[in-house]
């Protein structure tokens, strides 16, 4: 399967790229298609992951659908032939990558929670006893659940800049407090939520992050929703306390870049065939575990 890296549209608006999504201007509406490009600390890889992009769509889907319980999100359609018939016409670019949706105001922050201690937060962690700022108990072991998870907001970078940890008290700053407060615990509850349903599958979800919008006066959950380039996935039977475990996430091809000889900066390495193919696996193993 040959991956899609950019978009080809002429007849619709190109409104911009991120790190993954290319996003057209339809007036009212957003077409949002989720390309197989790769970054990885906050580097655009040169070639991407086949398929990729279909992964992200459907499990976003799945979540979208599982969470509008408590928070409404901008999704519409991902269902080609229910969309305008000048996006039809680029059916084959778009078919399973493709999300019709609102046209919300994002906020300027990512809502990431932390349900297990690792990663980065497992590195500050050890230097500081804190984890962005947030002061646990002295006796954690490396990826020990965190309860209550914990909300450690970022701002979102442009292309190219890497996305900053910030405080609680930056966010408040940046979207006010009643809004901060509103947008942590949306972010709990929605992770909370997940991760009972991902956890009666086998899957302890360790991470997450989320991005909200206004549409309408009405915070509503955008972007993507729990899928490996947003997640850290991990497997409950394999899980133990005290060691890293084993990702079925971006997780994994992080681990083969720190092998290089790379200093994080732009152009990225080339993937190496087989670790691109190994990741579209594993992308496409824990969307059938979690949609089964």
């Amino acid at each position: 399967m040959k991956e899609l890296l950019k978009t080809d549209m002429p007849d619709l608006e190109f409104m911009g790229s991120g790190k993954v999504r290319d996003i057209y201007d339809l007036g009212n509406e957003l077409l949002i298609v989720t390309t197989d490009r790769l970054s990885a600390f906050d580097v655009i890889l040169p070639n991407g992951v086949p398929g990729k992009g279909k992964v992200l769509t459907k499990l976003s889907e799945y979540w979208f659908r599982h969470t509008e319980d408590i928070v409404s999100n901008h999704l519409i359609t991902t269902d080609i032939l229910k969309m305008p018939e000048k996006v039809q016409k680029y059916a084959d670019q778009l078919e399973g990558r493709t999300m019709l949706v609102k046209k919300a105001k994002p906020f300027p922050v990512e809502c990431v929670v932390r349900g297990y201690i690792t990663g980065s937060g497992w590195k500050d962690y050890k230097k500081t006893g804190a984890v962005c700022g947030i002061e646990l108990p002295g006796d954690l072991q490396e990826s020990q659940q965190i309860e209550p998870p914990i909300f450690t907001p970022a701002t979102k970078a442009d292309v190219g800049d890497h996305d900053e940890n910030i405080s609680f008290e930056r966010m408040t700053n940046i979207v006010g407090s009643d809004m901060a407060e509103k947008l942590k615990s949306l972010t709990i509850s929605v992770y909370e939520k997940a991760r009972d349903i991902a956890l009666s599958k086998g899957i302890i979800i360790a991470d997450t992050k989320f991005e909200f919008g206004v549409y309408n006066d009405e915070i509503i959950l955008i972007d993507e929703v729990l899928t490996p380039d947003s997640s850290r996935f991990w497997f409950k039977e394999k899980y133990e306390l005290g060691k890293p475990q084993e990702s079925m996430d971006k997780q994994f091809v992080r681990n083969y870049l720190e092998t290089l000889d790379w200093d994080k900066t732009a152009p990225g390495p080339v993937l190496p065939r087989e670790i691109a193919l190994s990741t579209a696996e594993r992308y496409e193993e824990i969307m059938n575990i979690l949609m089964k």
